[in-house]
């Protein structure tokens, strides 16, 4: 039987740390490309300064299934991200009240911008 060793082990976790850091960056840095800094359910605007409480929510909560055209992804707040995954947690757990239910942010800012960019 061979021996367990605790360096090949620790390299093993280091890697595969690092490669979840850089799918996340990749993933996050597009998704901030594609969609204004707008929190989509509560409808809070992020700048650079406060840029790092916007955080990229998976729609089908699976962080592989990253599309290049962004259908998986929402940009959500810090808060509203929590909220999120405490609402999953609590359908499995079969709590489905309507009270918790946060409707997502309807007003579109940037509706409009291509036709006032577009101007002659």
């Amino acid at each position: 039987m061979p021996s367990t060793d605790p360096d090949r082990l620790e390299r093993i976790v280091a890697e595969a740390r690092r490669n979840a850091d850089l799918r996340s960056r990749g993933y996050r840095e597009r998704a901030l490309k594609l969609f204004p800094w707008i929190c989509a359910r509560c409808g809070r605007e992020f700048t650079r300064a406060n840029l790092s409480q916007l955080t990229v929510h998976h729609r089908d909560h699976d962080h592989d299934n990253n599309p290049s055209d962004g259908s998986n992804w929402e940009l959500l707040c810090i808060y509203c991200h929590d909220n999120e995954h405490q609402r999953e947690i609590e359908a499995q757990q079969g709590n489905t009240s309507l009270a918790n239910r946060v409707r997502p942010a309807t007003h579109t800012p940037f509706a409009e911008l291509d036709k006032l960019l577009n101007k002659d």
